[in-house]
Formats: structure tokens, sequence, C-alpha cells
């Protein structure tokens, strides 16, 4: 029997987990831990979808595609077909860490000064968001593709099933949709989404059943050509008019940019954490290398005699966070157009030296917090401007099935509704705008500069934990934009350095800090270290964060799951 028990996938008991969000608890579900298989997600309705893959034999890809397909029907703000993933990937019986790259590329049109304005500035964020300026060539299709001929076993056509008859029956909108929906400034600018988000010019209230039928038919497309239902023919025309026509900032993405685009598989990035093994996504994401850097500079710190939530904790992953980050600015990008020196960002002797700068009577000066010199790193550049564009949306999932192989998958549409467009159906990202603005500083090209081809850096971050033996430990992601690799790697610490169940760790307030400035999450007790920590030198800023962590950890005696409380998401699993 499955966590959530009786017949809860009925659509009035959707509404009512939809309205009320939903986190797994370890104490509640310490006495019918799954034990066969689980999955973790961002709704309700793709638990649903992908627990019913996972009963009837499929694998955690299986899963992971099912869940996607109903993620972009009903929560579009955050994920869908018209964005990008990246799908870490388990097998014990091979004993293969994989990850699969499905992040979007520029259009071949592309130039470093895509987003300044004719004095050489940089244009404001929304205006280079909302239309087709920031939209790139979406990559889920074509990764979820790769990964289901490899590691799949349930015909590619049946995983749709669920998603297309939500949306010609039609769904409920959640609380979090609907908020989304009536405080997003950019969906009246377009009218197409308009005609879809806001009928009569109104957002729906939650509970409304919205349907879908365009996306319908893009996805039974899809279900019988597989990629070349959407990167040829009449979907990819549809992509093409909508951004090239588009009301705002129109761009020249073509077929040709569409039907060459290609998923690829990278190398996992990978380090020890104490007795653990952490593997992560490599560049173009920054995720895997960040959080082992984060880890890896207080690793030498006794973190397991500090207190959660107390100063010295807060104080000491702020710092941690400041340095990793001024080598994300300086060394990060698409390592198929530059050089990314991840061995040497992520050499232990270099980081116990970058952590050793780490004190607990002050914070570090804003001259002593500048990119490192990682063997294989450009020591030229050494000062980086690095304004936080990042709005919070994106979703993961966490997969196991019943063969014991693992997904952890992050997946986005970048800011909430991505550029806004729509087009057959779903939203079109708006990915470009993780590039550089500014292409250049000193002189020297950015290894994040906008160019034709070419990923923009992400911090997506699904991790995959092992414990003794290589066995599997934990799966875990998050949302958030650049606040995704502390969410997550602050998931990490509770787990090993306090050895918190997956519950109580995704639901530790959140620390961040990438500049001078500590955020700490609001509401969550942390503000009464607001004067502690200004007399340490950090400026404090206490914000609202909108995390969205999944996570499973493997224990003894099943599987213990659970979806941050602070979104909408399930866990379901036998």
């Amino acid at each position: 029997m499955g966590i959530f028990k009786g017949k809860w996938l009925a659509l009035a008991a959707c509404a009512v987990l939809l309205a009320t969000g939903l986190a797994a608890r370890a104490e509640d579900a310490a006495q019918a831990l799954p034990k066969k298989y689980i999955i973790v997600a961002s709704h309700p309705l793709a638990v649903e979808a992908g627990l019913k893959e996972l009963r009837r034999g499929g694998t955690a890809v299986d899963a992971a595609i099912a869940a996607q397909m109903v993620m972009g029907l009903v929560e579009p703000q955050s994920s869908g077909i018209g964005g990008g993933a990246f799908l870490m990937h388990w097998d014990p019986k091979t004993g293969h860490v994989e990850s699969y790259d499905g992040r979007e590329t520029a259009p071949m049109v592309v130039k470093p000064n895509l987003f300044l304005k004719p004095d050489g500035k940089p244009m404001p964020f929304l205006e280079a968001v909302f239309g087709g300026r920031s939209v790139g060539v979406p990559g889920v299709i074509a990764m979820l593709w790769m990964a289901h001929r490899e590691h799949g076993n349930r015909p590619w056509a049946e995983l749709f099933d669920d998603a297309i008859r939500l949306a010609e029956d039609g769904f409920p909108v959640s609380n979090r949709m609907a908020a989304a929906i009536a405080r997003d400034p950019g969906l009246p600018l377009i009218p197409d989404s308009a005609a879809y988000f806001l009928p009569d010019g109104k957002p729906p209230a939650a509970g409304t059943m919205l349907k879908n039928p365009a996306y319908a038919a893009t996805l039974r497309l899809i279900a019988a050509h597989g990629p070349d239902g959407f990167y040829r023919g009449e979907i990819a025309e549809a992509i093409v008019h909508a951004v090239q026509n588009a009301p705002r900032g129109p761009q020249s993405l073509t077929l040709s940019d569409l039907s060459h685009y290609r998923a690829l598989k990278r190398t996992p990035v990978c380090g020890t954490y104490r007795t653990y093994r952490i593997c992560g996504m490599g560049p173009p994401s920054s995720g895997g290398i960040t959080t082992l850097q984060i880890l890896g500079e207080i690793e030498h710190k006794d973190v397991t005699e500090i207190a959660p939530n107390s100063l010295r904790a807060v104080h000491l992953f702020a710092e941690a966070q400041r340095l990793a980050f001024a080598d994300r600015a300086a060394f990060e990008g698409d390592s198929d157009f530059v050089r990314v020196p991840v061995k040497g960002l992520i050499d232990q002797r270099y980081l116990t030296k970058r952590g050793a700068l780490i004190g607990f009577d002050a914070a570090l000066s804003a001259d002593m917090v500048l990119p490192g010199k990682p063997a294989g790193g450009d020591l030229m550049l050494r000062r980086l401007r690095v304004p936080d564009h990042s709005k919070p949306s994106t979703a993961h999932l966490s997969v196991i099935d019943g063969a014991g192989r693992a997904v952890a998958m992050t997946t986005s549409v970048e800011g909430p509704f991505g550029s806004h467009l729509m087009a057959a159906g779903f939203i079109l990202n708006n990915q470009l705008t993780d590039f550089s603005f500014e292409p250049a500083f000193d002189n020297r090209r950015l290894a994040n500069a906008p160019q034709g081809g070419k990923r923009p850096l992400s911090s997506m971050s699904p991790t995959l934990v092992f414990g003794a033996k290589g066995k599997l430990y934990a799966v875990i992601g998050s949302p958030g934009g650049w606040r995704i690799i502390p969410y997550v790697t602050q998931t990490l610490i509770g787990l090993i350095d306090w050895h918190m169940d997956m519950a109580t760790a995704i639901a530790l307030p959140h620390v961040t800090s990438r500049s001078a400035t500590v955020e700490i999450e609001a509401g969550k007790g942390l503000e009464a270290l607001t004067s502690e920590l200004k007399a340490l030198g950090h400026d404090v800023s206490p914000q609202a964060m909108d995390s969205g962590l999944n996570g499973i950890r493997v224990r003894d005696d099943g599987y213990e799951g659970a979806a941050d409380a602070r979104r909408e998401g399930g866990v379901g699993g036998d």
C-alpha cells in the first residue's frame, strides 16, 4: 500500500491536496515506509502519474517522464517541455552514475551583445525576459528520449497518457498556480498567454478546472513520433513562429536551430564529504562543482559540534558560499565553449586552503572574497560583478524504482512562466537570461557570455549521495534560481553532519549568500541572530525563500521521502 491511502487519485481529493500542500514527514511515514519504490515530485498529480508507471513495472526514468509531462501542464510557471532539465541516473547493477544534459542552447544567431542596449549598458531584466529574445532551444524532450532509450522499459507513448487525459478533461488550478498567475506582470503582455491564463481578463481562482487541448495534441504527436514530433514539423513551426513574431523582443530562432538540438551525456562531478560520495551535474550546470566546493571548504571544521541554526552555523555556511560563488562566477560556463577547471575547483587540497580563510571572529572582507587559483584556472580573471536575476521557479523530482535505480531530475522554464510566450499549448523558456548580460569585464570575455549554440550556466543541482560500500543513501534536488545550490547543500549538511531525517533537513531555515549580504529565511527564527551577524561584519537581509526540495533517504527499513512544505509537492510509493 502506498503512503497515500485510499483512492486519493480522484480529482476531488487532489484538489484538497493542492489546496493544502503536502509534505511527507518521517513520523507520519514511520509505520509504512515504501519498500518497493518511491517518487517525490513537485505536484500531487505528477506523483500520481509517476507512481502509476512504477506500479506497472516502469523504471525510474519512465516515472520521471510521466511526471514531467503532467508537471508541464499543472505548474507551467515552473517547468515543461518548452524548457530544459538535468537528470542524474544510478543503476545498482552496473554501479554507474550517469548524467544527462537537456539544457537549452542559444539560437545560432545569438551574439555576445544579446542583452545590451544600443548604449552598451545591460537592459532591465524584465525587458529581456518577456518575449522572444530570452528563448533558448528546449531540451527536455530530447534528454528524456535519450534517457528512456537507455533506461526505460515502458512504451514511450504510454508515458504521456495521464498528461493527455488531464489536458483534455481538465485539472484543478492549485493555490500556487493561481497565485503565480495573479501576480505575474508579463502574462497580460502576450496575447496568446493572456487568452489561456487570464480567461475573461481575470486570473482563475484556485480550484477552477482548466483544460489545455492544444497541449494534449502536442503530447500526442510527441508520443507517436518521439523527438521528431517536437523538433520537426508543426510543433517546431509553432515554436519558431511564436519566437520570431513575439510582440516583445522577437528573435531569429530557426527550424534549423531546433532540428540540430542534441541532448548530451556528461561526466558526473563526484567528490567525497566525510565518508560519503556525492555526485552532481557538471558544466553547464554549476550545481555539482559549487556544492562540493562549499562542503569541501567546511569539511575541516567540526560541523557536528555546531548547533543547527546557531550563529556559528549561519556564519560558516554563508562564508563558504561566498568563496564558492566567487569561483563559480570566474570559472564556470558551458565546457563545450570555455575551459572549466573542474578537477582544480573540487581538489580537496585547494578547498582546504579556501576553507582556511574562514574564521569565526569576523566576516571576510570584500577584497578577500575573490576567485581562487585552482589548477587549470585562468588566473587573469580576478574580479567579477554578478547581478542576481534569478526568480523562484523551476521544479525537481526524485525517484527510486523497483530495481533500486534512481533518478534525480531538476527541470525548468527559468523564471515564472519563462518568456511568457506560448506555442502549441506550452510555455517557452527564458533560459538565455541565465547568460551574463555584460559579456565582458576588464576587457575579458566572461565564461558565461552569450554565444550561438552555447548553453547558459545553470544552478540546477540534482544530486545523488552514496554511503558505505557505494550504497545509495539519498536522492535530492530543489528549485530556486542560484539559491538551489545552498538549498541542496544545507540539506546535505543536515543529513550527514546533523543526522537529521529527510523531512527535518529539508525544513531547515535557509541561509544563502554570494556577496557581502547574508540572506536568512524570514519567519523561521533566524532573525534573532541579526545583531550578532552584523557584529561579525555581515549585512543581513531576511527573505521569503521559495525552495521546493524533494528528497529520498534510503534506510534499512525502506525509503524515507519528503517534499518541501514551502511548495505543494507530494510523495508516493509502495
